[in-house]
């Protein structure tokens, strides 16, 4: 059986991208989206998406469920690690003070990094376990819904 891996590669991509633009997200895709995004007044979160496994079953799982949450971000956005090189750049170089990581998730407001979850903090934990991180910062910075 010969498989084309970049034919099996663009569905596991498109995949991860379907799944997390249901969950609530808007995808940026470039640099100039970030920046006119990440920089709005408010808050945003950013979940910066990926094709691992514990991207795929523990951090959109978790970033899906966040969004109900009475205190929540004014705005849910995703980049993509490996895929939307440029856009995913451009946002990591908000996220000073932290290594490139993904998945992982940042909180800004006003255009300001607050709080990141990193992927050491994904990896190896449950969905629940992330989105009780991700809630203790939308306690913390954002307003109620």
């Amino acid at each position: 059986m010969n498989i084309d891996f970049n034919l099996f590669m663009n569905d596991v991509v498109q995949q991860a991208r379907n799944e997390i633009v249901a969950a609530g997200y808007t995808q940026l895709t470039t640099p100039e989206e970030v920046d006119e995004t990440l920089n709005k007044k408010g808050t945003t979160l950013v979940m910066i998406n990926s094709v691992c496994g514990c991207a795929g079953g523990i951090a959109r799982p978790a970033a899906a469920h966040a969004v109900h949450y009475d205190k929540r971000p004014d705005q849910f956005v995703t980049v993509f690690a490996g895929q939307d090189k440029e856009a995913t750049a451009s946002a990591r170089e908000m996220f000073t003070g932290y290594p490139p990581s993904s998945p992982s998730f940042a909180l800004l407001k006003d255009g300001k990094l607050m709080t990141m979850v990193e992927r050491h903090e994904i990896e190896g934990h449950d969905p629940m376990s992330v989105v009780s991180k991700l809630q203790a910062a939308f306690d913390e910075y954002c307003e109620e819904i």
